[in-house]
């Protein structure tokens, strides 16, 4: 957490690309969400555990800064979408 926040810092990004770092956030029975909002939509990612997972995000923000908007996350992430969670989840019931 700690290098996430002197990482943003360091990009210029705080005002920006806003980091909160809270508890939960509403999903809590998956680990670790980060919650992206943009005029675009909501997009909500789980299990965000490795520390090359927050790399690809600051990564993303500073693309994001630099390009003057949000841009698409990367596919990466694509596996962390907290609605891949909640098919799998609904098939193995």
């Amino acid at each position: 957490m700690e290098w996430l926040k002197r990482e943003w810092k360091y990009r210029g990004l705080l005002k920006r690309v806003h980091l909160t770092i809270s508890g939960c956030l509403g999903p809590c029975d998956v680990p670790n969400v980060v919650l992206i909002t943009s005029c675009e939509g909501t997009e909500w990612l789980g299990k965000i555990t490795q520390r090359r997972h927050y790399e690809l995000l600051a990564d993303w923000a500073g693309q994001s800064k630099i390009a003057d908007r949000l841009l698409p996350l990367p596919r990466e992430f694509n596996a962390h979408r907290l609605a891949a969670y909640r098919d799998n989840d609904q098939r193995d019931r």
